[in-house]
């Protein structure tokens, strides 16, 4: 086993563009003209394939680019009991584009049905590890979970099950023993560096959270620390050995964003008080803020600086990246401080827009931008 933990100074965040012969399997899949077995076959090819060109660029975690998903959060969702999902009518609005995912919501109550299958997938990538490689596996936080059964949209189909549940104490508490439960298989099955995705820090900054929750700011002061708890239930207790860390996004389907506004308004609960080891935060444009908030993250912790964007293929200046690195370590150390894209290329099937070889050479100005702050 690795004992390598994560972040690096260069890093991703594990999403990838989807390649042409997997796109075509999963439509032919979906058509009943191929079946899981020749599926799963085109799914292993692939991922193999993109973990070997992750190893030649020079990177040390690996992923399976979320080439078995759907999307980054719902897959995860529907392997629990509970939860349905159906093709949907009106999509989720992102700026500009809807971004037509499965609806997904309650049908029972939420448990863990004593497997899932992202343990096989973990697996996998995890059968490629060496001395110099180790897998990361990306699954949402379980805030993410709470927000998608929770948010004023989710209410009629949660009340349905969580009738009694006006708090959603209940609610919160199968997703805590659902999640304990798979995230201990996890461990058994060899992980020992693990990511939550979590884009609900970005609803909750927007100008428009008010609306989003249907409630005034004491209502986002409760959401916040609501959120806060149910991640840190989670994290607290799990093994030691285990690396916990956290990714924040404001949205990323089809190189549209779905939130604004930068960090200040939750450094104060996601920033000084959750409890993992590294964030992964979001910081290539304006929407993000500034890095004043920084100066929240408490002693021992790590930030990875979101700098270089998944959403549009032009390269970044170089020097303009290494100076804005300098502005952010006024805050923060320059030895906590790390570098990656600021998410993933494809949180969703259809991408981000940009090709596979701009995929690349982003992920190569990251590298070169990592190696010249700081030489090994």
């Amino acid at each position: 086993m690795s004992t390598l933990t994560t972040p690096f100074r260069y890093d991703f965040v594990g999403s990838f563009l989807r390649p042409e012969a997997l796109k075509e399997a999963r439509k032919n899949f979906a058509a009943g003209s191929i079946d899981a077995d020749e599926l799963k076959a085109v799914e292993d090819r692939e991922i193999l394939a993109q973990i070997a060109k992750i190893k030649q660029a020079g990177y040390h975690v690996l992923t399976d680019g979320e080439f078995r998903r759907a999307t980054w959060h719902l897959d995860f969702m529907w392997g629990f009991d509970g939860i349905g999902h159906a093709p949907t009518k009106t999509g989720l609005p992102f700026a500009g584009e809807a971004a037509m995912i499965d609806d997904t919501f309650v049908t029972g109550r939420i448990a863990y049905k004593g497997t899932h299958p992202f343990l096989d997938h973990f697996r996998f990538v995890k059968s490629q590890e060496d001395e110099s490689h180790i897998a990361k596996q990306t699954i949402p936080a379980p805030a993410q979970f709470l927000a998608q059964f929770s948010m004023p949209f989710a209410r009629e189909a949660t009340r349905k099950i969580y009738s009694d549940d006006q708090d959603d104490r209940q609610l919160t508490e199968d997703i805590v023993t659902a999640y304990k439960a798979f995230i201990q298989d996890l461990y058994a099955a060899g992980c020992r560096n693990l990511q939550l995705d979590d884009c609900t820090w970005g609803m909750l900054v927007d100008p428009r959270r008010h609306a989003f929750y249907d409630t005034d700011e004491d209502g986002i002061a409760r959401i916040s620390e609501a959120y806060l708890n149910i991640n840190n239930a989670v994290i607290d207790g799990l093994p030691a050995d285990l690396t916990v860390n956290t990714h924040i996004c404001r949205g990323n389907f089809h190189s549209t964003y779905a939130a604004s506004g930068g960090y200040d308004g939750v450094a104060n609960y996601l920033l000084q008080r959750e409890h993992v080891s590294a964030y992964y935060l979001e910081y290539d444009s304006d929407r993000a803020g500034g890095f004043g908030p920084l100066a929240s993250v408490p002693d021992g912790k790590k930030v990875v600086l979101g700098l270089i964007t998944t959403k549009f293929p032009e390269l970044e200046d170089k020097t303009k990246i290494i100076s804005r690195i300098r502005q952010a370590a006024a805050y923060l150390p320059l030895d906590r401080l790390y570098l990656s894209p600021q998410c993933g290329f494809a949180s969703c099937e259809i991408g981000n827009r940009l090709t596979e070889q701009q995929q690349w050479d982003k992920l190569a100005l990251v590298r070169d931008i990592a190696r010249e702050v700081w030489p090994e």
